[in-house]
């Protein structure tokens, strides 16, 4: 587990290191505030839709993990195939709803400063939706064949591409325009298609026939959404209650935004691990249900079960004891600073709890069970989570912390509950 898990929450932590510097580098902009608000607004905009994109493909790597496990490899290619058809014509549509959403951030009351800036940035940022969809479909099928290292390269490599590109268009180094946050959106495209390339290239050094045999159908398609499309609506809905609870504190004052900012940089950036984690146990939960083996089934889910737990452990005591280090780390406003040490400390409440919901979902999902994350996200967050949040922060006028108040008891909610579903659906 440790051999596949580590080399993806690697990646994971790749992935999430382009926000981290996206926020750090405009967050030296003049106006930090403002600009960190702004990303944040705009990335939640963007990331609504793209994450629901890149989860429609989450099926993927258990599909292929299954079929290599039951030794059908011309079966995985047709999956592999099919994936990338969805990558391929899912791309637009979900452009084209970025598009069309942008102006919500009006009709919601988003003040019109970080309103301009963060349309400006998310009308770049939108052109890196295709090649991230492919490269998610790419990913997937190396999981799936236990070829994880390329995966930490591409991120890794393209965190360098991307930091170099924010640093030459934000502040227009070496001749470059500085662009501001436009230069930050233009640098996360050009390092979204350089991992796209790194990924297409191990795919063909390691299964050429990937590509040389590429057979998609209909009935590929509807097996990998039959799985995929419950697992998408469950990280829409919880990407989504994220993205809500951003731009809803893009209503309140600018220090609170950024401040809210900061704190969930910093806790997606933990949120990474387990990520990784989980599709390490959605592989190998997988190629063993391929194989045939419950048992062993049950033991790779409880192995991540226990890693997640003993890093969300220590994430948890990070946010307890260095939360004005963490914060300073974005901004030098003592503002932002002492406000986001307060909700940074109800980060550290729901770190464990967070790392169970997601490291059981992936378990789940080996199993081909991707329905009971979407309803227990449903329930947790927008039945129960967001609602509490907004009353918090409006009628008790707790503001931003009101609104992590209820995303704190979702996530306890949704963490214990899923915890229990998985002891007892891989006991049967």
């Amino acid at each position: 587990m440790l051999r596949l898990a580590a080399p993806l929450a690697l990646a994971e932590l790749g992935w999430m290191a382009m926000g981290l510097a996206d926020a750090v580098m405009v967050g030296r902009l003049p106006d930090s505030a403002l600009a960190i608000g702004a990303v944040s607004v705009g990335s939640a905009l963007f990331y609504g839709f793209g994450i629901f994109g890149l989860g429609l493909l989450v099926g993927l790597d258990s599909l292929v993990s299954q079929a290599f496990g039951a030794g059908d490899k011309h079966e995985a290619h047709r999956i592999f195939s099919s994936g990338l058809v969805i990558a391929v014509t899912g791309s637009p549509l979900l452009m084209l709803c970025v598009f069309a959403v942008s102006p919500a951030l009006g009709w919601i009351g988003v003040h019109g400063d970080v309103r301009d800036l963060a349309g400006t940035f998310v009308n770049v940022l939108v052109w890196s939706l295709p090649p991230l969809m492919l490269y998610s479909a790419l990913r997937r099928y190396l999981q799936g064949l236990h070829v994880v290292k390329p995966v930490t390269i591409a991120l890794v490599t393209a965190n360098l591409v991307n930091i170099a590109g924010n640093w030459l268009l934000i502040y227009g180094h070496w001749g470059f325009p500085a662009l501001g946050i436009r230069g930050s959106a233009l640098a996360t495209v050009a390092a979204r298609v350089y991992m796209c390339a790194i990924l297409a290239w191990a795919v063909w050094q390691h299964d050429k026939s990937a590509f040389l045999h590429m057979r998609s159908d209909m009935l590929h398609v509807r097996r990998i959404l039959a799985l995929s499309l419950p697992a998408a609506i469950q990280i829409g809905l919880e990407v989504g209650v994220f993205n809500a609870a951003t731009a809803l504190a893009g209503t309140l004052d600018p220090i609170s935004l950024a401040a809210h900012a900061i704190a969930l940089n910093a806790a997606s950036l933990t949120y990474m691990v387990p990520l990784g984690i989980s599709s390490a146990a959605a592989v190998m939960v997988g190629r063993e249900v391929g194989a045939g083996d419950l048992p062993a089934a049950r033991r790779a889910g409880w192995t991540a079960l226990w890693i997640g737990i003993a890093f969300e452990v220590l994430s948890a005591a990070a946010f307890f004891l260095l939360p004005r280090t963490i914060s300073s780390a974005y901004t030098n406003d003592d503002k932002v600073i002492a406000f986001s040490v307060t909700l940074l400390a109800i980060a550290a409440l729901f770190q464990l709890f967070d790392g169970l919901q997601v490291i059981a979902t992936g378990a789940l999902r080996g199993i081909g069970d991707t329905r009971t994350a979407m309803l227990y996200n449903l329930v947790g967050y927008w039945v129960i989570g967001l609602p509490l949040g907004c009353w918090l922060c409006y009628r008790l006028h707790w503001g931003a912390v009101g609104l992590w108040a209820g995303l704190c008891l979702a996530l306890i909610l949704i963490g214990t509950g899923l915890l229990a579903v998985w002891n007892r659906r891989s006991t049967g």
